[in-house]
C-alpha cells in the first residue's frame, strides 16, 4: 500500500508514536542516508494521522539479528510507561526483521510491552488475511537477505578465484582502488618493510619463535598497539603462515586453493615453504616469555642424560643467593643435582673459545666464504633454467591426475587425487618463482656479511662483548645440534654449525690432524650465510 493510501480509520485512540529505523551495517549509515529517509517516511505518516513523535530509535545491524541496541532501548522504553501505549511506527515490515523467527518473536515482545505496530507499507489487520499477507512479506523478507547474503558470497568467492582478496586487509597492507581492477592489496609502509623482516627472519633462524618476533615488533614505534600500548597477534603460526604475505591466496572454506594472488607479496613463494617447514621444527634456544638475563642458557642447555631442558633458579644461602642450573625430570641421575652457573657458562664460554681460529686460518675461511658466495650467485640463473624442466614435468603428472579424477567413481580415489593436485600445484607455484628468478646486482660481500663473518672468525670476542640476547643468537649461530650437559664430561654439542664446520676443517688440513665425523661438511656444502644471520 503506498503512502497516499493512508487508513484514516483506526481501531484505537493512542495519539503519541515511536519511529524504529534501521539499517544493516554502520557504513550505511556513515555513506548513505537510509536510516534519515526512514525516519521521514515515518514522520511524514505520524502527522497524517495527527501522531505526536515522542521518540526516535535507531540500529545499524543486520535484520536476521534479535540483539540490537536501539531496539533494547527501545523495549526498556515502553515497558517503563507502565499503562501506557505507543504507536510504533516502521518504515518496512523489512526494517523490523529479515528473519520470520526474529519477526514474529520481536512483534510479540513489542505487543506485549504495550506497543502497536504500524507501516505506511502495510496495515496490520487482525484477520486471516491480513495476517497471511503480513507473514508472507516476512517471509519474502527473509528470502531478499539469504539470497542477497548467496550472491555476495558467489561474487567474493568468484574475485578470490581471480587472486583478490576480499577481507580485511592484513598488517603491512592497505586497499586501494585500481582502475579496471577494483579494491586490491597494495604495500602500507613502514608496516609492510617490518614484517617483511620478521618473515625473512623466521625462515633464515633469526627468530626462533612468537617472543623473538614479538620483540622485534616491540622495538618499531611505529607498529600498531592495543589500548594498553600492546602489540598482540593471537598466535604466531597466523602471522607468519599467512600465504597473502607471500602473494598467494586461498580459501578453504570456499574450496579455493591455493593459487597466485594479483598483489605484491613481501617474501616469495620459497620463503613461505621455508617459514612452513620451520613451523614443524623444534625452536633452537628460543626466546621465552619468562626470559631471564641471569640465565642465559635456559632453554638452550638440555640434560644429556634425559634429554630434558635445565631449568635455573636462584638458590638463597646464609649471607648470599647463588645461582644454579639443574635437571627437574623425575627417574633421570640427574635429577634434582645442581650445578652452578659460572660452571656451566663458563664451559660454554670455553667451547666458544675452542671455534676461535688463528689468524691465518681466518683469512683462509674468509677467502672460502667469499668464493661461495661468488658460486651462490653463479648458481642462480643455473636454477632459473633447470626450473623449466621441472615445470613441465608438473603440469604433465597434474594433467594426468586430473584425467584420472574425471574417469574415476571411486570418492576415496577422487580424494587422494585431489590432495595430490593440490599438492602439485603448490610446487607448480615455487617452480614458476624460480624460473622466473634473474640475476640482479646484489650487494658486494663485505656490506652483505660484514655481521656473520665478523662472527664467524671471532666468537670468542662476540661471546664476551655481547649483550643476552645477543648470545642467545651466537647460540644458535654455532651450535645448531644444541647444548647438552654430563655432570661428569661437562658440556657438550652433538654438532656445530656447518660454517664452523668449514673452519674446523681448514684447520685440521693445516694442522695434518684427522678431524671427527661431526666436523666435516656434506657433499652438499653448508647454507648461504644469507640463510643464517
Amino acid at each position: 500500500m503506498s503512502y497516499t493510501a493512508y487508513s484514516d480509520s483506526k481501531p484505537h485512540t493512542v495519539k503519541e508514536a515511536i519511529i524504529y529505523a534501521r539499517v544493516s551495517s554502520a557504513k550505511q549509515v556513515s555513506k548513505g542516508d537510509g536510516l534519515n529517509s526512514q525516519i521521514t517516511r515515518c514522520a511524514e505518516y505520524a502527522k497524517h494521522h495527527s501522531y505526536k513523535v515522542v521518540a526516535k530509535f535507531k540500529d545499524d545491524v543486520s535484520g536476521s539479528l534479535r540483539k540490537r541496541n536501539g531496539m533494547t532501548d527501545m523495549l526498556a522504553f515502553l515497558k517503563s510507561k507502565k499503562n501506557k501505549q505507543y504507536v510504533v511506527i516502521i518504515d518496512d515490515l523489512s526494517r523490523l526483521a529479515r528473519d520470520f523467527e526474529v519477526y514474529l518473536s520481536l512483534k510479540r515482545e513489542l505487543i506485549k510491552a504495550g506497543a502497536i505496530l504500524e507501516s505506511p507499507s502495510i496495515e496490520f489487520g487482525e484477520d486471516a488475511d491480513s495476517h497471511f499477507m503480513e507473514h508472507m512479506m516476512a517471509v519474502v523478507a527473509q528470502h531478499q537477505r539469504e539470497k542477497n547474503a548467496e550472491q555476495a558470497k558467489n561474487r567474493m568467492r568468484a574475485r578470490v578465484m581471480n587472486g583478490y582478496w576480499v577481507y580485511r586487509a592484513p598488517s603491512g597492507y592497505k586497499y586501494e582502488r585500481v582502475e579496471g581492477r577494483g579494491k586490491m592489496l597494495v604495500r602500507h609502509e613502514p608496516l609492510a618493510t617490518a614484517i617483511q623482516t620478521a618473515l625473512e627472519g623466521y625462515a633464515s633462524g633469526r627468530f626462533q619463535n612468537y617472543y623473538e618476533v614479538m620483540r622485534y615488533f616491540e622495538a618499531l614505534p611505529y607498529f600498531p598497539r592495543d589500548g594498553r600500548g600492546k602489540i598482540r597477534f593471537d598466535n604466531l603460526e597466523r602471522l607468519v603462515a599467512n600465504p597473502l604475505y607471500a602473494g598467494l591466496i586461498e580459501h578453504k572454506r570456499w574450496e579455493v586453493s591455493l593459487r597466485k594472488a594479483q598483489h605484491e607479496g613481501l617474501v616469495d613463494a620459497a620463503t613461505y615453504e621455508k617459514i612452513l617447514a620451520r613451523l614443524q621444527e623444534r625452536p633452537i634456544a628460543p626466546e621465552r616469555k619468562d626470559f631471564n638475563q641471569d640465565f642465559i642458557l635456559r632453554g638452550a642447555i638440555k640434560c644429556a642424560g634425559c634429554g630434558w631442558q635445565l631449568t635455573a633458579a636462584w638458590s638463597s644461602g646464609r649471607s648470599k643467593k647463588y645461582a644454579y642450573y639443574k635437571c627437574c625430570k623425575k627417574g633421570c641421575a640427574s635429577y634434582g643435582k645442581s650445578v652452578a652457573r659460572d660452571k656451566v657458562e663458563g664451559a660454554v664460554e670455553a667451547l666458544m673459545n675452542e671455534l676461535q681460529p688463528s689468524r691465518p686460518i681466518a683469512n683462509i675461511a674468509e677467502q672460502v666464504f667469499r668464493d661461495a658466495w661468488v658460486q651462490m650467485e653463479n648458481k642462480v640463473d643455473a636454477m632459473s633454467k633447470s626450473s623449466d624442466k621441472a615445470l613441465k614435468d608438473c603440469q604433465k603428472q597434474i594433467d594426468s591426475f586430473l584425467s584420472r579424477l574425471v574417469e574415476t567413481e571411486n570418492q576415496t580415489v577422487a580424494n587422494a587425487l585431489e590432495q595430490k593436485i593440490t599438492k602439485l600445484e603448490r610446487n607448480k607455484l615455487l617452480l614458476a618463482e624460480k624460473r622466473a628468478i634473474r640475476p640482479k646486482k646484489r650487494r658486494p660481500f663485505d656490506k652483505s656479511l660484514r655481521t656473520a663473518m665478523t662472527f664467524l672468525l671471532n666468537p670468542r670476542d662476540c661471546w664476551v662483548s655481547g649483550d643476552s640476547h645477543a648470545r642467545r643468537a651466537m647460540l644458535r649461530l654455532a651450535f645448531g645440534g644444541g647444548l647438552e650437559y654430563d655432570l661428569k664430561s661437562g658440556v657438550r654439542t652433538a654438532q656445530i654449525a656447518k660454517s664452523f664446520q668449514v673452519i674446523q676443517g681448514l684447520k685440521g688440513e693445516g694442522s695434518g690432524e684427522k678431524l671427527p665425523n661431526y666436523l666435516m661438511v656434506g657433499g652438499n656444502g653448508f647454507e648461504p650465510l644469507t640463510l643464517s644471520v
